[in-house]
């Protein structure tokens, strides 16, 4: 009998109220954490690469500091985009996820443009942007797959 009593003395109280089933996703959620770490090493290597190509490259005038300005607003544009992405996520709401994918066709053509328009590309910068590409990618499917989740179970 004491042993049967101190056994319902350590169990829960039963929960009373509404319970929230919680719809973000993990995966999208790690996705844009690992982006955000990949996307400062991606900033340096550039900066770094750069560097690399002013001291050893002919450039025409202004054209190194125009591409340095496109990697600054790419960097503004990608920061703005995981955060309306983690946000979008956590909070459980559409329009987070809607500005991210909308932020993601800017930068997708930023990345681009390191890959595959800019005066010098090196070898180093095709490995770099192909990653942030797939990262990118990635994250868009997952994001409408989330948008969709989102969507279903909103009352």
């Amino acid at each position: 009998m004491a042993a049967e009593q101190a056994q319902t003395s350590t169990q829960a109280p039963p929960r009373r109220g509404k319970s929230q089933v919680v719809r973000s996703s993990l995966p999208f959620q790690i996705l844009l954490y690992l982006n955000g770490w990949y996307f400062v090493f991606f900033f340096v290597c550039e900066i770094l690469l750069f560097v690399f190509k002013g001291e050893t490259l002919p450039y025409a005038s202004n054209v190194l500091a125009a591409e340095i300005l496109l990697l600054f607003l790419l960097a503004i544009i990608e920061g703005l985009r995981l955060f309306f992405g983690r946000r979008g996520n956590l909070t459980e709401q559409i329009v987070g996820v809607i500005v991210f994918l909308v932020l993601s066709v800017p930068t997708i053509f930023g990345v681009l443009f390191f890959w595959l328009w800019q005066t010098y590309v090196l070898r180093a910068e095709v490995i770099l942007t192909a990653i942030q590409i797939a990262f990118i990618g990635l994250e868009i499917i997952i994001g409408i797959i989330s948008m969709i989740t989102f969507a279903k179970s909103a009352p």
